[in-house]
């Protein structure tokens, strides 16, 4: 295999290949309702008693939760409280063996596969970044831009002024620009994680889901990550893990708390970090 080709594949893998005639091919089976995301009532995410078993162990035991459109949300817990599991149920890596997940009021997550959820307008961002480390800045958010695979011109054709200028405002905004045309391997790695995070700005999401984003970074770039999140929230919505309590009070939104699988507590920081059933099983250790 060439490393174009290899390439071509890799791109094509980050932004769903297939998934475009995925999403058709079960809206015509009628398995979901096609159209465009339905935010009548201001929920980008509903879950309701969804419950996932592995070998007996309840990961998620009946777990509820709405996350309303343009929201960022935090969601802290012990390890093992289900915050990994749930995020597999949201991108279809996890079927639940109970419950119902929506997207919006129409789309049943629970009836779709993961490219079909990618292209539905759900990111997901894993811990570890995942990048082309050979190729610039620039040429990452060109790999992941969002586009039709069945008339998508060749990987490395030209261009348009309106591509080029959608790759430099995200540039801009994950604070790269001035580092569009370095090796992405040679960035930090607070810098890595921008760059993915660029990455999935590049397909369009409705929902990012970011997993200890900041894992591992320097307190000025937790401080920018903090600063990044916020700029996107209203035009995005975000579901944020993480364990950083100073990170999560930077952030400032609402926060979930969750244990044995479902949810313990929510609202602001200070208030779950006042409650004493947090404090027992979390905050306390």
């Amino acid at each position: 295999m060439t490393e174009t080709t290899e390439l071509e594949r890799r791109a094509s893998a980050f932004a769903a290949d297939g998934g475009r005639e995925n999403w058709d091919g079960a809206a015509s089976s009628g398995h979901l309702v096609t159209g465009e995301l339905d935010l009548s009532h201001n929920v980008i995410l509903y879950l309701d008693d969804i419950t996932v078993s592995f070998d007996g162990f309840r990961a998620l035991n009946k777990l509820s939760l709405t996350i309303d459109a343009g929201e960022l949300r935090c969601i802290i817990g012990p390890n093992g409280a289900g915050k990994t599991t749930m995020m597999d149920v949201i991108t279809g890596k996890t079927r639940p063996d109970e419950g119902k997940a929506f997207f919006g009021q129409t789309i049943d997550l629970t009836r779709m596969t993961e490219p079909q959820i990618a292209h539905a307008g759900i990111g997901r961002k894993f811990q570890k970044p995942t990048i082309f480390e050979k190729h610039t800045a620039f040429e990452n958010l060109e790999l992941a831009m969002k586009a039709d695979k069945r008339v998508r011109r060749s990987l490395f054709a030209s261009l348009f002024d309106d591509e080029r200028d959608r790759i430099a405002e995200v540039l801009k905004q994950i604070r790269l620009d001035k580092d569009a045309d370095r090796s992405a391997g040679l960035l930090s790695h607070g810098q890595k994680q921008w760059l993915e995070i660029g990455m999935l700005l590049m397909q369009e999401p409705r929902l990012l889901l970011l997993d200890e984003p900041v894992a591992g970074m320097t307190d000025d770039e937790t401080e920018r990550t903090a600063e990044l999140f916020v700029s996107l929230a209203g035009k995005h919505s975000l579901v944020v893990v993480e364990h950083d309590m100073a990170f999560v009070e930077a952030l400032g939104g609402k926060v979930t708390v969750l244990c044995e699988g479902s949810v313990l507590a929510e609202g602001d920081l200070a208030t779950v970090q006042a409650d004493p059933r947090v404090i027992e099983v979390y905050l306390g250790r």
